[in-house]
């Protein structure tokens, strides 16, 4: 896990041309999305695919993200992050943000450790830091085979999409959760540190899967 300091960004909606500051606390974040192996290491399967054991897991929902951050704090001894009730649309689970156990970053976290000090549209040229429609084959890859920002963290841009903690819009989209990145199919406006999607927690899809923060 790489430590970020602790700071504040401006995030940018750009559907409804809004930007909002958010302050954030010291934090770690995991050098690259969590892997297939990882995954069934923890939980015990995958889901099927024919995609190799250090590529993304993908085809996980937000709940189920959550729910393997518990399972793996609880499997290190560490202190779970998140309270899991059974709303189908997650309005129950909660964080403990003061909790040294395995969670989502929040969207602020996310932004501020991908950009790791820069300020354009991505933190490098897009073929030598992510896989993208025109480089991936129409496939997911390996993590870390891309050159990683200056703070050593690998595919924030590319490969798969991140899910981060934030309720998207809710006066809007209810439920939805944001997620980050850009993935393996998607063009190069997909691919930049600004760029914000969103879904029902429950989605699964193929190039949507998530990274590990810990508060301490």
């Amino acid at each position: 896990m790489i430590p970020i300091a602790a700071g504040e960004i401006t995030l940018r909606d750009e559907g409804s041309k809004t930007c909002w500051t958010v302050e954030f606390a010291a934090f770690r974040l995991a050098p690259h999305p969590v892997t297939r192996e990882l995954y069934r290491d923890v939980r015990g399967e995958a889901p099927a695919s024919s995609a190799g054991p250090q590529t993304p897991v993908t085809e996980v929902s937000w709940m189920d993200a959550v729910r393997f951050c518990n399972l793996l704090s609880q499997a290190t001894g560490l202190e779970p992050s998140y309270s899991i009730g059974d709303d189908p649309d997650a309005h129950d689970v909660v964080c403990d943000w003061e909790a040294d156990g395995y969670r989502l970053p929040s969207e602020a976290e996310w932004e501020h450790a991908c950009r790791a000090g820069t300020s354009g549209v991505r933190y490098g040229e897009l073929d030598e830091i992510a896989w993208h429609r025109d480089n991936s084959g129409d496939e997911v890859h390996e993590v870390a085979t891309r050159k990683p920002n200056s703070w050593g963290l690998h595919d924030m841009i590319g490969n798969a999409w991140e899910w981060c903690w934030d309720v998207y819009d809710p006066a809007v989209y209810g439920p939805y959760r944001v997620f980050r990145g850009g993935g393996w199919c998607d063009r190069p406006r997909g691919c930049r540190a600004s760029c914000r999607r969103k879904s029902h927690p429950t989605l699964r899809t193929d190039d949507l899967g998530f990274r590990l923060a810990r508060s301490r």
